[in-house]
């Protein structure tokens, strides 16, 4: 029996920072809640799949523990004493503390904070319309993909790629830095579909035997941050055994003779040592790649979360451009679509309203930044107010305990505009109630897939939480900027106006329509054109510091990191923190199936499925250190130290421990949760967070 037919169906996309963005089917049962979720069917990218978190996402939308009232901090920071405002003596605090603020420091002082805890372009991105009217200080987005677009970019010119359903056509589909089974699921649905029809290989390079390898035909466990020295021996065994197609590296790309030259000494053996992969495996993986024209290499952003990311993106790229693959259907190299996903945000952003002379301050250095280190206020006043929405930095951002300690400041103000009661909203000054994705009008665009799909509002909210959209309209009014342009829209005419420039229509139709097929035609989307740089050539020697990109940060900014030692060729850089005798381990903070960032992580299903935080570790690891199974471990560098639970977990190289999940600080024993671990500088050479590149110590704990 169809049960679905005996409940109202409504449509909708996922909003969670997942590069699948899933088109969605959502059960109205009536009475004002949601069902259960299912992934659309006729959508070709989602193709009826959806995650199990999203699918059960009414545990989230009906929690009994969801904000409904806006609070004021009563007491001191952070000792969880508050007391219940309406919405407008809420805002009132806000707007005058706002403008105590810059009234002493300028409107610099003045650092609204956000980011991808919905992907709507509406209620994500409005709050910029209020930086740049008032001028406060700019944001820098550099956390999630700086390092992977960076270096994507280095070699195709351009943010986009092969139809990511082609994945189906391919005869090996390469899963490389991705746990694809718990971060884009879709991925699989298509890379199945190809080994079921085709006979296809899937291949997966990670650094551990995580769900998406158990999957594989074939598993390739690196060290952490060593991708560049496979790629690059499987390249030299491309070269060396007649597998390179020539005549598209004399037509496609910058230097192939160069590049054959400089990977002469980039041998398997070379690799071998540096990876932890046996020849064989190398020589195996490469001349499956050389001998399979349809080869299509799918690669993800974890492996790119290292300190040497950039590069390791750009040499993982060049391989599709040694075999030729991006010639053929189902054959190249894809890791986002987001560069064909043009729409108009002006208006959305108040772009027009911009001041270049402003400042800007990177949001993965929030800790530096709050802590008043000079290099990163780029010789501003110190930020004293604050307003946060999408995001929860005292969870997730580098280097936790310099977060804490800028958030515990008595001369900052904080308001955190909120779902739930997180870290960040602990050590807030004023909380605002937010409402869900399905309780308010939106759209999204997928990097993952190539589809513009329309996010309606499906039911109410409950009685108290406002979208983002309201809070910043209203914050506008008090701040007197609600005359400027961009102001005073609702959210669907916002998004008739992004939708009319890109030629879909108005909110009303594009409902009936549900999505848009962005994909361009196979000889754009294979670069049979020529690629994005000027000389339309694949580049093998990239231009590391003159290479526009979408993630490039403001040439007030500068260059970050140690930039001069990025390689001429793709190559190996020790860019990563290498283990040492005082820190032997090195530490990935890997995704967990049930949670999403910091998002999922307070309904009781995905709780219990995961458990309680835990290390990953080797037994003949643990042996040595006298760690026994189950036991608290305490892992530490540098940056503090942290207490877990040891998990016996034979799929990793020696060496390497894993955390999967970014738990919320209260679930630790400490209250400290995993990224005390990680850094927050800059890497080079458009920063970014490298927060899978840590060198460890690890022993039982006392």
């Amino acid at each position: 029996m169809n049960t679905l037919a005996k409940i109202d169906i409504g449509h909708s996309a996922c909003p969670h920072d997942c590069p699948s963005t899933c088109a969605l089917e959502v059960e109205l049962p009536g009475e004002n809640r949601v069902g259960r979720i299912h992934g659309a069917r006729t959508n070709s990218y989602t193709a009826g799949v959806v995650c199990a978190k999203v699918a059960r996402y009414a545990d989230r939308l009906h929690h009994p523990d969801r904000l409904l009232k806006p609070l004021i901090r009563a007491g001191a920071k952070g000792e969880g004493g508050w007391k219940e405002a309406s919405w407008e003596a809420a805002l009132d605090v806000v707007a005058e503390k706002f403008i105590a603020a810059e009234e002493k420091y300028g409107s610099e002082t003045v650092w609204p904070y956000f980011y991808a805890g919905t992907m709507g372009l509406v209620q994500r991105d409005g709050i910029e319309r209020l930086r740049h009217a008032k001028r406060y200080s700019g944001f820098f987005g550099s956390i999630c993909t700086n390092l992977a677009w960076t270096g994507w970019m280095m070699g195709t010119g351009k943010l986009a790629g092969p139809d990511p359903r082609e994945m189906a056509k391919s005869d090996c589909v390469v899963i490389w830095g991705t746990n694809a089974v718990v971060t884009q699921v879709n991925v699989m649905t298509h890379a199945i579909r190809a080994r079921k029809e085709r006979g296809a290989k899937i291949v997966v390079v990670d650094i551990y035997e995580n769900a998406t390898m158990k999957q594989a035909d074939i598993g390739l466990i690196v060290r952490p941050g060593t991708d560049a020295a496979l790629a690059c021996a499987v390249m030299h065994v491309l070269f060396r055994e007649g597998m390179a197609d020539r005549a598209y590296l004399e037509k496609y790309t910058d230097d192939p003779k160069g590049l054959e030259a400089h990977l002469q000494t980039r041998t398997p053996e070379w690799a071998s040592a540096i990876t932890g992969l046996s020849v064989a495996e190398i020589e195996a993986f490469a001349r499956l790649v050389g001998t399979t024209k349809r080869t299509f290499f799918r690669l993800g952003y974890g492996f790119s979360r290292q300190r040497n990311g950039p590069v390791a993106m750009h040499a993982a790229s060049c391989i599709a451009a040694v075999t030729g693959a991006w010639q053929y259907e189902g054959g190249g190299a894809f890791h986002s679509n987001s560069g064909i996903l043009k729409l108009d945000m002006d208006l959305v952003e108040g772009r027009r309203l911009r001041d270049p002379k402003i400042r800007y301050l990177d949001h993965s250095r929030i800790g530096p930044v709050l802590v008043g280190r000079a290099d990163a206020l780029y010789g501003g006043p110190p930020v004293t107010a604050m307003l946060i929405q999408n995001t929860n930095p005292a969870n997730v951002a580098p280097e936790q305990r310099l977060v804490r300690q800028g958030f515990l400041r008595d001369d900052l103000f904080t308001c955190v505009h909120e779902q739930f009661m997180t870290d960040t909203a602990k050590l807030a000054d004023v909380v605002l109630p937010a409402t869900m994705f399905l309780e308010h009008d939106d759209i999204y665009k997928g990097g993952g897939n190539q589809h513009i799909t329309l996010g309606p509002k499906l039911v109410e909210p409950p009685e108290g939480p406002r979208t983002n959209h309201f809070v910043i309209e209203e914050l506008a009014k008090r701040l007197g900027v609600a005359h400027l342009p961009g102001f005073g829209m609702t959210e669907r005419e916002h998004i008739d106006v992004m939708l009319a420039k890109k030629g879909l229509g108005t909110f009303d139709t594009f409902r009936e329509e549900k999505w848009s097929d962005q994909q361009p035609p196979f000889e754009e989307a294979h670069y049979l054109n020529g690629f994005g740089h000027a000389d339309k050539k694949f580049h093998f020697k990239p231009n590391w510091t003159g290479q526009a990109a979408p993630n490039r940060p403001p040439r007030s900014m500068g260059i970050f990191g140690p930039y001069e030692r990025l390689p001429e060729f793709p190559d190996h850089v020790d860019l990563i923190e290498v283990a040492d005798e005082e820190h032997p381990f090195r530490l990935a903070t890997s995704p967990a199936r049930n949670f999403l960032n910091s998002t999922f992580t307070e309904t009781p299903v995905s709780q219990a499925k995961e458990g309680r935080p835990q290390l990953l570790i080797r037994p003949d690891d643990a042996s040595a250190l006298g760690i026994e199974e189950g036991s608290r471990v305490e892992i530490g560098n540098m940056r503090g130290e942290v207490v877990l639970h040891a998990k016996f977990f034979e799929g990793l190289r020696r060496g390497v421990v894993i955390a999967e999940g970014i738990w919320p600080n209260s679930a630790h024993e400490r209250g400290e949760g995993i990224n005390v671990l990680t850094g927050s500088d800059a890497p080079a050479p458009y920063g970014g967070a490298p927060v899978h590149d840590n060198k460890v110590w690890v022993r039982p704990a006392r």
